[in-house]
């Protein structure tokens, strides 16, 4: 198809002249057809190649891509008081916090009909905790489980596992963890290899029948306590580098302080104002100090993830990693300085299959490096949002915690599995707190929505499957450090076992993702099984992404969380 020009023939100059009505001696005449550009496609061409393009990889995502079965864990239909699925802010017993029936299946309706105006429904019929707007927290989001994409495979083709059923020793084992990390919130990450209340952790979730964080030589230590199996994060400081070290945005500083929340305050510990938050009532903010500091306990890192920006840790990173000059994977078909553009020369030692002539910018550069590592942040929230809404329905940590309390006031009985009370934990939170409820972090406990997976941890996932996959992550770490014990307000420089670029960003993974384990609103399945969906999503972008690219471009390799190698 011809473009505007090549149908009239008329130049802009002539046509000017023409319409002021000046007469031309002599006018030079312009081609009657000529190209908008000088690339070697335009027009219809061009549309055309983009077209096949976007077909081949919708045909790839779609066709190729089997559609896997969603099972669930079971419970759901396994007990018909639904005491072990999620019903947070809907009406619940006074008695024993079970979820009224009715609300229930109205929630079940209005995930099977996916209609906006069946959610809507929930409050407008009476099935939320409350009749009264000013008071009753809503739901997050379930309507985006049903949303699509046009980057990536479609959210319904990703799966994760069945969770641990609630009657589990799995379960039990992941519950056990939780209250003792409510109990060590506030012991400063650099006391653990002395504080008593480790040591009693460690010992007792070392005797757990099924406890599946890391362990050395089969026991849980006070190194491995709340900590991931992936490479590198159980190497140095609890804290990854990338949430440690500042950096620079531009001309702007980039201070890596946090804001800190009251030592010893937390909540949802009696019944009365359990049941509250279980019912959606709104409550008071989480009171802050005004202070801030770098990261020294785990109280402090539950705070930064409750009010971060879900993408917010990884971009950060990507600035540290860009100002610091850290070498992109040897992939990368500019060669290996990630350079954001400055055209610096290349480096011959170490830049010798890069180009001679470019550098990158709108690809493989900077600008490209900053958009992919935020970019998989929504996609990744679609896709756990379909798990948690549409497939798994997870009770919530503190759901359970409910469940334990009711049990112990002889109200109701649940299928807890012994390992839960032979642990010590439980004695330990009813001498400190009176109940056996899990105290919370936040005032409001967790969001509203289901515990399976976590959208922090598949962001995560993702956001740093892209850094790995953009950055070189055999490289040492530079001037690595760790806070200053006394006060938290200095960093100062970290000697110990080398760290490097993969293993921080794998530990930036398991801090945000046990973060919020450690503040009690996720376990440690929806964690670990969501950092997985998390790179199975980047990884299902990022091959579209490669088929965009005019560069001579052989794929980037990268190690994945349980160590194996993938090229794209």
């Amino acid at each position: 198809m011809k473009s505007k020009k090549q149908r009239t023939g008329v130049g802009r100059r002539a046509f000017l002249k023409a319409s002021a009505g000046v007469v031309a001696v002599s006018i030079i005449s312009e081609p009657s057809i000529y190209a908008d550009d000088i690339g070697p496609q335009g027009g219809r061409a061009r549309a055309e190649s983009a077209e096949q393009l976007r077909e081949h990889v919708a045909e790839a995502d779609g066709d190729k891509v089997p559609i896997p079965n969603h099972p669930d864990n079971g419970d759901e239909a396994r007990y018909s008081t639904k005491f072990a699925s999620y019903s947070k802010c809907l009406k619940h017993d006074t008695t024993t916090g079970d979820v009224d029936p009715a609300a229930y299946a109205a929630l079940i309706a209005a995930i099977s009909s996916g209609r906006f105006s069946d959610f809507e429904a929930l409050f407008t019929n009476g099935h939320l905790g409350s009749a009264d707007p000013t008071v009753q927290r809503r739901l997050v989001n379930p309507i985006s489980g049903y949303a699509f994409d046009m980057e990536g495979i479609d959210s319904h083709q990703l799966k994760l596992p069945p969770a641990p059923k609630f009657a589990s020793a799995q379960e039990a084992g992941e519950a056990v963890e939780l209250y003792w990390m409510a109990l060590i919130r506030d012991v400063n990450f650099s006391d653990y290899s002395t504080d008593p209340t480790v040591a009693a952790a460690a010992a007792d979730l070392s005797n757990l029948s099924d406890f599946r964080g890391p362990k050395v030589g089969g026991a849980v230590t006070p190194r491995t306590l709340f900590r991931d199996n992936y490479p590198g994060t159980l190497d140095g400081p609890y804290i990854s580098q990338f949430l440690l070290q500042p950096t620079t945005f531009g001309a702007m500083r980039v201070d890596t302080k946090i804001a800190t929340v009251c030592p010893g305050v937390d909540f949802m510990t009696d019944f009365a104002s359990w049941l509250d938050v279980q019912n959606g009532m709104n409550t008071l903010p989480t009171p802050t100090t005004g202070s801030a500091r770098y990261c020294l306990t785990a109280r402090d890192l539950t705070h930064y993830v409750n009010i971060d920006q879900l993408f917010e840790a990884y971009f950060v990173a990507c600035l540290n990693l860009l100002a610091n000059g850290y070498l992109a994977n040897p992939g990368n078909p500019y060669g290996r300085v990630l350079d954001g553009g400055a055209g610096r020369p290349r480096n011959l030692a170490i830049d010798a299959a890069g180009s001679l002539a470019q550098v990158g910018f709108g690809t493989f550069g900077g600008p490209a490096c900053i958009t992919l590592a935020s970019e998989p942040a929504t996609r990744a929230l679609k896709n756990v949002w379909y798990q948690k809404w549409l497939v798994h329905r997870r009770l919530r940590p503190e759901e359970f915690g409910g469940r334990v309390e009711v049990q112990r006031m002889g109200r109701a009985s649940y299928p807890f599995h012994a390992d839960l009370g032979a642990s010590s934990v439980l004695a330990a939170v009813l001498g400190k707190y009176g109940s056996y409820l899990l105290p919370m972090a936040y005032a409001e406990g967790s969001p509203n929505h289901t515990s399976y997976g976590s959208g922090h941890a598949t962001v995560a996932g993702a956001a740093v499957t892209m850094l790995k996959w953009l950055f070189d992550e055999t490289q040492l770490i530079k001037n690595p450090v760790v806070p200053n014990p006394l006060d938290g307000q200095t960093l100062i420089p970290y000697t110990g076992t080398p760290l490097t670029v993969g293993g921080e960003l794998n530990k930036i993974v398991s801090n945000v993702s046990q973060g919020r384990n450690i503040a009690g609103v996720h376990w440690r399945t929806d964690a670990v099984e969501s950092n997985r969906l998390g790179e199975d999503t980047a990884i299902s972008i990022l091959r579209d992404i490669r088929r965009t690219a005019a560069e001579p471009f052989e794929g980037s390799t990268f190690t994945k969380f349980d160590g194996t190698t993938v090229t794209i």
